[in-house]
């Protein structure tokens, strides 16, 4: 009988220890579980400028992007919608965190180029990352042949190059917010007031309305003076946007007013003329349409 409750007392014990190891193992599997952020923003686009999402690998964009005319234009102009200019672009995903496009533009007859990297991306869990950060850098090309408006001789005279870093944070299933530092480089101002280097911060935000639909915000701030340089001509303003996101299945349609015309970073960034309490407010949209390359994914945003 001794023999026979030993026995048993060292089973119930190494059952006990096995438990206990069983229960360490499940917690530090638990540990090792990094949750991420998913999607930030709806789109590659807060209104105009970029967000930190990036097109999934092997997955592209084609995005259409509508300017119409001023509201106060009047209503022989029919407040503006008479008049549009476009911009169309394809966006490329080399890898879940690497994208590329490129993007033609009717104002001023701009060709642009950029590439976007993941760097970092929101995660708590065994990692613990508070934001997400995307690197975005792009050149624009002024292809316009009018020397009167655009008084460029050389190709080399025609560029600006754009740097921004992208940084969001997603509080909650509803709001997510982003600050976009950005640094552009134009090999030749357009006015001899401007500076070459131009210095931005751009901010950004999102509020979920319903599963498919959103209010966004974007503003531009550019200091007409940085370290005690003159940055623009004094006739340039800050860019405010106000737009409404519908996501339905593959697409995206990106509502929203702006007082700027232009729909690349050169253009709404330095070249805004545009007043809100003047009534220079723009109404236009973006479409985006995702196709998949890769047969074995569902077509996405990286990060929805």
């Amino acid at each position: 009988m001794k023999m026979i409750l030993a026995i048993a007392m060292a089973m119930i014990s190494s059952c006990a220890f096995a438990q206990d190891d069983l229960l360490k193992e499940l917690d530090q599997v638990q540990d090792s579980v990094i949750t991420y952020s998913a999607a930030t923003f709806k789109g590659t686009r807060i209104i105009n400028g970029h967000s930190v999402e990036t097109v999934g690998k092997n997955n592209m964009d084609f995005i259409i992007s509508h300017r119409f005319g001023a509201v106060n234009s009047g209503a022989n102009n029919f407040f503006g919608l008479d008049e549009s200019q476009i911009r169309l672009a394809l966006e490329y995903g080399l890898t879940d965190r690497l994208m590329v496009g490129i993007g033609r533009s009717s104002y001023q007859k701009t060709i642009d180029v950029f590439a976007k990297y993941r760097l970092l991306r929101q995660s708590s869990g065994y990692r613990n990352m508070p934001v997400s950060v995307t690197l975005f850098a792009s050149d624009a090309n002024n292809s316009s042949t009018s020397t009167t408006e655009l008084p460029f001789y050389t190709i080399a005279q025609r560029q600006t190059y754009t740097f921004q870093a992208l940084i969001a944070r997603k509080f909650n299933e509803k709001l997510s917010l982003q600050l976009t530092p950005t640094v552009m480089h134009r090999n030749l101002a357009e006015n001899q007031i401007d500076a070459n280097n131009l210095y931005a911060l751009g901010m950004g935000g999102r509020y979920k309305l319903t599963k498919r639909t959103s209010f966004n915000v974007e503003y531009w701030y550019t200091p007409k003076t940085f370290a005690g340089t003159t940055q623009r001509d004094p006739r340039f303003t800050n860019t405010l946007s106000l737009g409404f996101d519908i996501e339905t299945g593959g697409h995206v349609f990106q509502l929203h007013l702006t007082n700027s015309r232009g729909m690349i970073e050169k253009q709404f960034i330095g070249q805004t003329t545009g007043k809100w309490s003047s009534g220079d407010i723009f109404y236009g949209f973006n479409v985006s349409r995702t196709f998949s390359f890769d047969k074995s994914k569902k077509s996405k945003t990286s990060g929805y």
